[in-house]
């Protein structure tokens, strides 16, 4: 270890976290944070840029909307593979490999020209890359390096990937405005660097590395670290589908994220601030809203999963569907006015992405610790089918019928229906959760 620079200033850094009191894995979550907070920001930065590239390729917002549907299908069917790749290579090569995928893509679009090229590098490379960051990437982060507080780390991570995507919206609206969108993609580039050297200083893969045992326990697990195990990826990545698909309990998980997806960034994500224009509001005035839903996604999110260590889960989300159905249902009667969109903001934001940890606990209980990851990749891969279908279904209500609002209602009625249908699930007995966890997923 003392050959690696990198290994040498996390030994310094955990000495001296050590001797204040602080466990490691707080410097490994604040680096995964700002990593996830980054590349979620790439996510979300086609939402300002929608209208740019209409004004300068005349391209409409069926064809860009069929772009931005390739990368939400594989920033979510990446989830499974991604958490295959960490387990068995390690998080640290995985986020680095991830952040130099988006950033190439991005630094290429700068020249695009042609709709193939859009799809290519917005759709395919920048979608890959972000997949191996999505939630998976903190799923698996805090399980390694948390044993105490882990329902708080998970709510943590979870709020920066969607607080990055709304609070980095309006810088980008501005930048876009003032300088044009190639300026606002370098900016992206530069924070993508920025975490980038995050990584390389301070992620370690696994408390082991350090000589550590998880936050809340006293000795390092026994077993060796499941990146070490022999066997193909992608052929664990599929195995644990076979076995999750063949029970009822994952397919009403995959449908209530599909619904979860389609409602959030599918459709407000990627096409608010063009709903927004269709009332007379500006870029800027709409990404200052959705950032105002980050600061209260950040709020409900992190609630949630204080919440979800202590209640029922299956309750949590169907009072996060339901709630998130209702204000999707009333924004089109808000006028769009200062006090409507307000409200909205508090409301719809709350639980923006607050449905996470208990659905990541609901796949715990029922499938198993170990598992938990893979399984939870693919009950993703549906947030994001889901996402993408409606970022497709929106720009094609716009284009043909003139408005966005028929997209609207149906969201908010699939997400009644997804409270409903959670309500489905009995109570789960908690496999592979230790015994001092509370078993009230």
């Amino acid at each position: 270890m003392a050959t690696d620079p990198t290994l040498r200033l996390s030994d310094a850094v955990a000495t001296g976290l050590a001797r204040r009191g602080i466990h490691y894995g707080w410097a490994v979550a604040a680096v995964t944070f700002l990593t996830m907070l980054v590349t979620a920001g790439a996510v979300g930065a086609p939402g300002v840029l929608i209208l740019p590239l209409q004004k300068e390729f005349g391209w409409d917002t069926a064809t860009i909307g069929s772009a931005l549907a390739v990368r939400l299908v594989l920033f979510g069917l990446m989830g499974p593979f991604a958490a295959a790749l960490m387990n068995r290579y390690g998080p640290r090569r995985i986020v680095l490999m991830a952040l130099a995928l988006i950033a190439g893509g991005l630094l290429a679009s700068l020249g695009m020209t042609r709709v193939w090229q859009l799809v290519l590098l917005w759709g395919v490379v920048v979608g890959i890359g972000t997949g191996l960051t999505a939630l998976v990437l903190g799923a698996t982060v805090a399980t390694r390096w948390f044993s105490r507080s882990r329902g708080l780390v998970v709510g943590l991570l979870t709020a920066s990937s969607a607080t990055g995507q709304l609070v980095v919206l309006p810088l980008l609206a501005a930048l876009t405005e003032a300088l044009g969108w190639r300026a606002a993609l370098l900016v992206i580039c530069a924070l993508l660097l920025t975490a980038g050297l995050g990584v390389v200083a301070l992620m370690r893969d696994r408390p082991e590395d350090l000589g550590l045992a998880p936050y809340g326990e006293t000795r390092p697990p026994a077993a060796p670290a499941a990146s070490a195990a022999p066997g193909p990826s992608a052929g664990g990545a599929l195995s644990a589908l076979r076995e999750a698909a063949a029970t009822r309990v994952f397919w009403v998980l995959f449908a209530t994220f599909f619904i979860c997806g389609a409602s959030t960034n599918g459709l407000i994500q990627t096409h608010f601030i063009p709903l927004c224009a269709d009332y007379g509001i500006g870029p800027v005035q709409g990404a200052s809203v959705l950032a105002a839903m980050g600061v209260f996604d950040f709020v409900g999110t992190v609630a949630s999963g204080w919440l979800s260590d202590r209640y029922d889960n299956r309750w949590l989300l169907f009072w996060y569907y339901g709630l998130r159905g209702l204000s999707l249902m009333f924004l089109p009667f808000s006028d769009f006015s200062f006090v409507g969109l307000s409200l909205f903001a508090v409301f719809y934001g709350l639980d923006w992405i607050a449905t996470v940890p208990p659905t990541v606990r609901l796949t715990a209980a029922r499938f198993g610790r170990e598992r938990a990851n893979l399984v939870f990749g693919w009950v993703f891969a549906g947030h994001q089918l889901g996402a993408a279908t409606i970022a497709y279904g929106a720009g094609l209500s716009r284009a043909e019928l003139a408005t966005y609002l028929p997209a609207f209602f149906a969201a908010g009625a699939l997400c009644l229906a997804a409270a409903l249908l959670i309500l489905t699930l009995g109570r789960p007995a908690a496999p592979g959760v230790p015994a001092a966890t509370p078993a009230r997923a």
